[in-house]
């Protein structure tokens, strides 16, 4: 009949150092196993860069809304110092895994004095960029959304980071520039206003009837939605030319209605006109032949 002494005791006589694997399991059943510090070192480096990814997560929830509520703090503003505070966030988060596995970083920000300073010849480019960046979201000369001309470039704002502003042009190119240039350059925000006026202008013929014309232009705006009464729209005339007369168009609208009052206004005025009896001029010269 089997008996479990008469098995361990042949066990121990065919190999006496089982002896010990037992002791020492027995041993490891009173006292309770350890984790071996490999396991708890992984486990806390984890642990800090999911708290890392948590944190990053909600400054950038909590900067979009106040963004959204404030005018004066864009989302460009908070897109800048959401990437900030992210970059400093995993810069603190790594020195606390590498001081987990006792990495000593002490050689490594020893060197970053001479690194430094070659990288900041390397970099001074990109570092103008970033300063250049602050400067923008500081100054808020625009938002994304906006219709801008940065220097000769035109286009709706998309983005911005710590590097670039990214613009999309009017037939849908992506257009990137650093915040070097951008800042450097003239900024015209066409969106940030309220209102825009259009300057337009007409010519007619100087036998033509200026009171009439006046009219005729004034019907014509008048009788467009998007044409705001205050301030009110001027018609006046502006210039006489070598074969015309010039009537400017002085409407105000909303940013928004700007191009699509610009071409329903060209493409109606001429018919207008010829309907009233007046006509545009095109240039022409008078030759008198004189006979002695």
């Amino acid at each position: 009949m089997f008996s479990l002494d008469t098995a361990v005791a042949t066990a121990v006589a065919e190999d006496p150092d089982i002896v010990d694997v037992v002791e020492g399991l027995s041993n490891g059943l009173e006292n309770g196993f350890h984790i071996p510090k490999i396991v708890t070192m992984i486990i806390c480096s984890i642990l800090i860069l999911i708290v890392a990814k948590i944190i990053c997560k909600v400054i950038k929830h909590g900067l979009k809304k106040v963004s959204g509520r404030s005018r004066k703090f864009t989302l460009i503003m908070a897109q800048l110092v959401w990437k900030l505070c992210a970059v400093i966030i995993w810069i603190i988060a790594i020195i606390s895994v590498l001081g987990i596995f006792g990495i000593d970083l002490t050689p490594v920000l020893a060197g970053l004095g001479i690194t430094g300073v070659v990288l900041g010849f390397a970099l001074q480019e990109s570092i103008s960029s970033l300063f250049c960046g602050v400067m923008i979201a500081i100054n808020n000369p625009f938002r994304v959304g906006d219709w801008v001309d940065i220097g000769d470039i035109s286009g709706t704002v998309m983005a911005m980071d710590l590097m670039c502003v990214t613009l999309a042009s009017g037939d849908n190119k992506k257009i990137t520039m650093n915040n070097k240039n951008v800042w450097g350059n003239t900024i015209v925000n066409y969106s940030y206003i309220e209102r825009r006026r259009l300057d337009m202008s007409v010519s007619v013929r100087y036998s033509d009837d200026l009171e009439k014309a006046k009219e005729t232009i004034r019907g014509v705006i008048s009788g467009y939605s998007e044409v705001l009464t205050d301030p009110a729209p001027l018609v006046e005339v502006g210039s006489y030319n070598d074969s015309s007369i010039s009537i400017y168009v002085r409407p105000w609208v909303k940013p928004a209605d700007y191009w699509p009052v610009y071409w329903k206004f060209n493409s109606e005025i001429l018919n207008a006109l010829r309907a009233n009896g007046i006509d545009m001029p095109f240039n022409q010269m008078d030759v008198h032949i004189i006979n002695d």
